[in-house]
């Protein structure tokens, strides 16, 4: 694939950038994209799938490499699995998986996180591996009952805070399936940064890396003697994940799901001391993707409890924790403030751009680190796809956010919360935030070209207008051949 990229402002829209595995150019400039796959095939056992995919963007003006070249070459995808029944393993540099994707998956999800607030495609691929448990039915339930899982370890590649911090990865999840028309299903997404060499003079010890604390990163116990005091309080490494809740309802003709996911940086996130906060999504998509409408989304998203404005100091004036069920007046379980932290200041970023869902803003700051700037927001987004004359696919995407930044660094001074009263609704007094609307429409038309190929006509439109982005409408239009 051959792309363009052009905008009024000369950085491109939100939209334009977001959730696409971190390749676009930033800037006005050009993308070059080569892919080849081999899927699995289903007809056989014992399964095999392989895949490669390098890309490289131009950007000539680009502000924040004046120095270097303006031409980015990358490594996009490059991986191996293999399947056995309803055991995977991949291993290498891989995407994670789409959900809530309209008439096209080449198109992108519907939502604003792909369905995972921990990790849509909004930055780039880490290589590592990943050992999966595909839905499997506990005998003598009926088949109703059905576990699923991932445990994986990836290393991070890119320049950051503390270099080559290391990511465990682990999911679970429980399903009952009626196996006519309703399902439902919890589970647990959870990440830790551990790892890593931290810089020098910034008073961070480097954490050994040994089966020692790989069994307390995965257990989430706290440091030993070795570690730092606040690993030592708390958990080692940086932790934090998200909890979900899905129901969906098949029918005939078409689909309804809604998919509840709370996000958490600590234990009290755990414990559901951060509620209401999490991603709440409602999509309504028929089977028949040909349709000039075939699938709608509605989603809402709230981050701005956080379990309290408040976090106490842990220790009293002798070093020692507090016993909170004796200091019941203090907080030690707010100001949750999610995907960052003191020590991996980097946080949950990969090349500079939020592994979470990207309404959590990034930016580079005078330390040459980039962070994730602004975690407590609420938005409301809308997400229309189809098959324009049903033949072209196309997708609709419009956001409005209303954003605060951090408890600790509020984008408007004047936004504070107030008060401890179990009603959420008045633990939040809003003084102006700031707020930020990006839309998108993009597709592409096909043309049969013979030799079994297609050619396809892509194209797409992104504005943003608001107080926190820039005011700016782009354009993207290229080719791409399919074999």
């Amino acid at each position: 694939m051959l792309l363009g990229a052009l905008s009024t402002g000369g950085t491109m829209p939100f939209w334009a950038v977001s959730n696409q595995g971190g390749i676009m150019p930033d800037n006005n400039g050009a993308l070059a994209l080569v892919q080849a796959y081999k899927p699995f095939d289903k007809s056989k056992t014992f399964q095999w799938h392989a895949g490669v995919s390098l890309a490289a963007n131009w950007q000539p003006n680009d502000p924040l490499n004046q120095e270097s070249s303006p031409f980015h070459p990358m490594v996009d995808e490059l991986y191996a699995g293999a399947r056995w029944n309803v055991l995977r393993a991949d291993i290498g540099m891989m995407r994670s998986d789409r959900e809530f994707t309209g008439s096209d998956i080449s198109l992108g999800s519907l939502s604003v996180n792909e369905g995972h607030i921990i990790e849509s495609n909004n930055s780039r691929t880490m290589p590592g591996y990943k050992l999966i448990l595909e839905p499997w039915a506990i005998p003598f339930t009926g088949k109703h009952v059905l576990i699923s899982g991932v445990w994986g370890d990836y290393k991070t590649i890119d320049d950051r805070f503390i270099d080559g911090a290391l990511v465990h990865r682990m999911q679970a999840y429980l399903t009952y399936d009626s196996r006519k028309h309703f399902y439902i299903r919890i589970g647990l997404d959870h990440y830790a940064l551990w790892g890593g060499t931290p810089p020098e003079g910034q008073g961070i010890s480097a954490m050994n890396v040994d089966f020692k604390n790989y069994l307390r990163i995965c257990t989430g116990r706290s440091a030993g003697s070795d570690g730092t005091l606040s690993d030592q309080i708390n958990c080692l490494g940086d932790h934090g994940g998200a909890e979900e809740l899905r129901m969906g309802w098949r029918y005939d003709d078409f689909d309804i799901t809604f998919q509840y996911e709370k996000p958490y940086s600590d234990k009290s996130g755990m414990r559901f001391n951060n509620l209401p906060d999490g991603a709440y999504t409602l999509h309504f998509g028929f089977k028949d993707k040909d349709r000039w409408v075939s699938d709608v989304l509605a989603e809402f998203h709230y981050t701005m409890w956080q379990s309290g404005p408040r976090h106490d100091p842990e220790l009293d004036e002798n070093g020692v924790p507090y016993n909170w069920y004796e200091h019941k007046e203090m907080n030690f379980f707010g100001g949750d403030s999610y995907f960052t932290n003191g020590e991996y200041q980097s946080g949950w970023t990969h090349f500079g751009r939020a592994i979470c869902g990207p309404l959590f803003y990034t930016r580079r700051y005078n330390d040459g680190v980039y962070r994730i700037y602004n975690n407590r927001y609420v938005a409301y987004h809308f997400g229309l796809s189809g098959k324009l004359f049903r033949y072209a696919p196309y997708r609709l995407m419009l956001t409005y956010s209303r954003n605060c930044g951090t408890f600790a660094t509020p984008l408007v001074p004047e936004a504070r919360v107030y008060g401890t009263d179990w009603k959420w609704w008045k633990k939040n007094t809003w003084d102006e935030p700031l707020g930020q609307f990006s839309a998108a429409l993009n597709g592409y038309v096909p043309f049969n070209v013979g030799w079994s190929g297609r050619l396809d006509l892509v194209y797409g439109l992104y504005l943003d207008a608001g107080k926190v982005l820039a005011n700016n409408f782009g354009c993207t239009l290229g080719v791409r051949f399919t074999l």
